[in-house]
């Protein structure tokens, strides 16, 4: 038995002791019905749980009754004793029902190519907007900040006579207030929420137009499938170097405050995100291009999208 996977606070019985029923946690409780749920549904008894959880009995049971805190180690052994990922034993929603479950089975280990493919005929399926007629003209750019977003989506717009839309400036007239303020003062669930209404109203406003995004909009899927199914997008792409060097050449020396770290960071944020910037519709990496080279590349992509002469 493994002294180290123990529940705490311990109860000495089975049963859930009385007194401890007010400071029993919510999240707690609805944690320890899961377990019971998963188990019933295994058809185990809480011995036969505990046994192949390695921990013991009494544990076991705290855990169920929602006054066993249990570390993370513990909740993974618990997990493989009920043949569940970690995530389903927290409460993931897509384990929330069979249909889910179901779903779920049919994506799992299918590569980037077929689920893109499913994600497509899931959009079509249950009829949301989708598809050149949808995209209309429009045109979004995504990337890191210093990827050139602003500076050549105001570029882009000018050459194709379109408008441009700087999609933080419109966050912020939604908001009343700065994006610093938003997150400052609402937090960023707050911010998140005046992100996805500001490009709802910016789609429904303009049929053509050049957006330039926030570096971390694909952060939200909701948000990001709405750029995807009304937005023909450009991930402008660029070496973790360049993005810094490009924020310093504005002005910014913030992010030099501390170099090494802030690189660090940067290369971490941009690996993070990549997977997501990459579901754009083209990528274009502007490394190492001067910035007549670099809209050159992004005006070809443009006119070629748009079926228009170069």
């Amino acid at each position: 038995m493994n002294d180290s996977a123990e529940l705490r606070p311990a109860s000495p019985v089975l049963d859930a002791p009385d007194a401890a029923e007010e400071a029993k946690n919510p999240l707690l409780l609805a944690l320890g019905e899961r377990v019971r749920t998963l188990r019933a549904r295994r058809g185990l008894t809480r011995k036969q749980a505990a046994l192949a959880a390695d921990v013991s009995e009494r544990h076991f049971a705290n855990l169920e009754y929602g006054i066993g805190n249990a570390s993370i180690l513990v909740l993974q052994q618990v997990a493989g004793a009920l043949q569940c990922s970690l995530a389903e034993l927290l409460g993931d929603v897509t384990t929330s029902c069979p249909e889910w479950l179901l779903i779920r089975e049919l994506l799992e280990h299918r590569n980037e190519a077929e689920l893109r493919r499913a994600r497509i005929a899931l959009t079509e399926l249950l009829g949301q907007p989708g598809g050149d007629r949808a995209r209309g003209g429009r045109i979004a750019l995504v990337g890191l900040r210093g990827a050139g977003k602003s500076t050549l989506g105001q570029m882009l717009a000018d050459d194709l006579d379109l408008p441009f839309v700087e999609l933080s400036r419109e966050i912020e007239k939604v908001a009343g207030c700065s994006i610093r303020e938003i997150h400052d003062l609402y937090g960023t669930a707050a911010y998140r929420r005046y992100e996805r209404r500001a490009l709802e109203e910016t789609v429904q406003i303009y049929a053509d137009v050049v957006i330039a995004t926030p570096g971390g909009l694909v952060s939200d899927p909701a948000t990001f499938n709405l750029l995807l199914a009304h937005c023909t997008t450009i991930w402008l792409q660029a070496s973790p170097e360049e993005h810094m060097a490009r924020v310093a050449a504005q002005g910014d020396m913030r992010p030099m405050a501390a170099s090494k770290e802030a690189m660090e960071d940067l290369r971490r944020i941009l690996a993070g995100r990549a997977a997501f910037y990459s579901k754009s519709d083209l990528t274009l990496d502007t490394s190492g291009r001067t910035l007549d080279q670099s809209f050159a590349a992004l005006r070809a992509m443009a006119r070629e999208v748009l079926a228009l002469e170069s």
